[in-house]
């Protein structure tokens, strides 16, 4: 039983010894664990600070490049629009051109056309009356006495006349 019911004496050497243990222990070590305890809890609060600071900088950047990608499809539909329109406007123009091409193309064709039948016609109006100014002269120049052998001899000119 002397274990569990301790003498007198060596109830106040112990805590004696406590006392002079606790006081070393207060003098020396606990204000340089306070210290380490105020630094360790001041450095977890300025790491906390500093990671929401962080956290809100990224919602921020976050925020501005879905801003700038918003942006960035906003142009790119716009440049999109601007070239369909463009290319819309050039094959316009384009057909309006080829439209006016075309027609000054016929209507030059047309003309030269008409200037080559006028030409043909003349041509043929000149031949015509060269061979009936031949037909007439040979006609006048011989002289014949029937009427029939006139008009032999005319059917024989006629054959013998080359058309150019």
């Amino acid at each position: 039983m002397k274990l569990l019911l301790p003498e007198f004496g060596l109830l106040i050497w112990t805590l004696l010894a406590f006392l002079i243990v606790f006081y070393i222990l207060g003098k020396f070590a606990w204000p340089a664990i306070m210290k380490g305890l105020a630094e360790r809890e001041k450095g977890i609060s300025d790491s906390l600070a500093t990671a929401e600071k962080v956290r809100a900088e990224m919602a921020q950047l976050k925020s501005e490049n879905e801003e700038l990608l918003a942006k960035a499809r906003e142009e790119r539909a716009q440049l999109l629009k601007e070239a369909r329109d463009m290319k819309d406007k050039i094959i316009g123009e384009a057909k309006e051109q080829a439209k006016v091409d075309a027609s000054k193309i016929m209507s030059d064709a047309m003309a030269a056309i008409e200037q080559q039948k006028m030409a043909a016609i003349t041509e043929v109006k000149n031949q015509i009356g060269n061979l009936v100014i031949e037909v007439s002269e040979k006609v006048l120049r011989r002289e014949l006495s029937n009427k029939s052998e006139q008009e032999n001899y005319i059917k024989q000119l006629s054959n013998e006349a080359k058309l150019n």
